[in-house]
């Protein structure tokens, strides 16, 4: 008996090591690639060219950043995130743990791909581009002329993820969500020079309108799906942090607040968030829910609840397909407060809802509900538009507040996430 549970356990560590051994190989695969200017460097960008308004969107498993104009909805221009890609890779690969890590983010949380452009926002003057890239954990400033990389910050720990530039654009925020911080970096210098503490797998970061309060948002392990194992999932919390200081300001387990509210639910990780301008009230989608709360934030409690639907072809979708605990993951608010816009990414549709009744009109993006996989929503900086990544169908969709129709659709590039205003000086 002794032998055999010795020869099973030599075959369990032989299957392990194959696996370790082919996570820790790099793909062969090959990846856009743009010119570099030098000599169009940011030193050569005169004030007299004009500040452009953009919409910046992040191609995350192509390393590629999309820019397209907010009025024609054509694309501008497109800059790889990864200028020095060979040097990044050859350094991941260059060790054991670096390259077993990023095998992990590649397979099971890039679907198979590198995760190469999280996040992004233009610089004030127009120059730069900063980018959060998970895969290499750092951050990059991107000469948005050049195509040069200006200057790299890597994180603490070993991925970088969601990110939030203050609204004076001298400070970019960014999730190192292996190391339980969010770094604060002065873009100036390309360096840390605060940060604050977070639970596991820190994630969303988003400023108050006058840039005094950060509200931060921790998701825990989301590679684990089962209820039965949410004690393994870690420190999920709601945060406001103080945006001087980076104090905490206040700490909150969404899952006690559900239930003091009546609105259990299996899992207490705030996802993407909406804040009014005002900041009473702020719109939290829960990891799995097919929905959102609404959250009190000067009483501090939750007020409601909205379930959107669930198609057929989804009444039985396990927990553990959900893409990443996402039920629905975006949702961005109109620039009046009146109407909420929401990403329904397992159910393959973008809902718009108003925001007083709760009444909402769907928009379905596929029929299987699943192909589409819209990813993230950001408002029009006239707040009169929604712009949706739709992920699974490589596009972005300009959604109309006031008619709820999708009134443009730009094809952007392989997986676009993140998509951001922006103005730059292009030459």
């Amino acid at each position: 008996m002794k032998k055999k549970l010795l020869g099973l356990l030599f075959i369990v560590l032989v299957i392990f090591a194959i696996f370790l051994y082919n996570l820790g190989q790099r793909p062969e695969r090959e990846y856009p690639s743009f010119p570099i200017s030098p000599e169009k460097n940011a030193a050569t960008i005169h004030d007299s060219i004009p500040l452009k308004d953009v919409v910046v969107t992040g191609n995350n498993w192509d390393g590629v950043i999309t820019i397209f104009d907010p009025k024609t909805y054509q694309i501008i221009k497109k800059i790889s995130v990864m200028p020095d890609r060979e040097e990044r890779f050859e350094e991941i690969y260059s060790g054991f743990k670096r390259r077993i890590t990023a095998g992990f983010i590649r397979e099971f949380i890039g679907q198979g791909n590198d995760q190469l452009v999280d996040d992004m926002f233009t610089s004030n003057d127009g120059r730069y581009i900063y980018a959060s890239r998970p895969s290499f954990a750092d951050v990059v400033a991107l000469d948005i002329n050049s195509g040069e990389i200006a200057w790299r910050c890597p994180v603490d720990g070993l991925r970088a993820d969601h990110s939030a530039i203050s609204p004076d654009g001298k400070t970019f925020l960014v999730s190192a969500s292996t190391a339980r911080k969010v770094h604060a970096i002065d873009v100036s210098i390309g360096k840390i020079v605060g940060e604050f503490e977070s639970g596991d797998q820190p994630h969303e970061n988003t400023y108050s309108e006058d840039g005094k309060k950060i509200y931060h948002a921790c998701i825990g392990k989301v590679f684990i799906a089962s209820p039965l194992l949410d004690f393994m999932k870690g420190d999920r919390w709601f945060q406001i942090v103080d945006a001087k200081t980076y104090e905490v300001i206040r700490r909150v387990d969404m899952k006690e607040k559900l239930e003091e509210a009546g609105f259990d639910w299996i899992d207490r990780a705030v996802r993407p968030m909406a804040i009014t301008k005002d900041e009473k009230f702020a719109y939290l989608q829960i990891s799995l829910f097919h929905g959102f709360f609404e959250y009190d934030i000067e009483n501090d409690k939750i007020t409601r609840k909205l379930e959107l639907p669930i198609p057929e072809a989804n009444k039985d979708l396990a927990l553990g397909d959900h893409v990443l605990n996402s039920g629905h993951h975006g949702i961005a608010i109109s620039g009046d407060d009146k109407t909420i816009c929401v990403a329904g990414t397992m159910d393959g549709y973008i809902a718009v809802i108003e925001r007083e009744s709760f009444e909402y009109q769907i928009i379905t993006l596929s029929d299987d509900p699943k192909a589409a996989k819209p990813y993230w929503t950001t408002s029009s900086k006239d707040g009169t538009k929604a712009y949706v990544s739709i992920s699974g169908l490589d596009k972005v969709s300009v959604v109309d507040y006031t008619t709820a129709k999708v009134i443009a659709e730009i094809s952007v590039g392989n997986h676009p996430q993140r998509v951001r205003n922006g103005q730059l000086r292009l030459k």
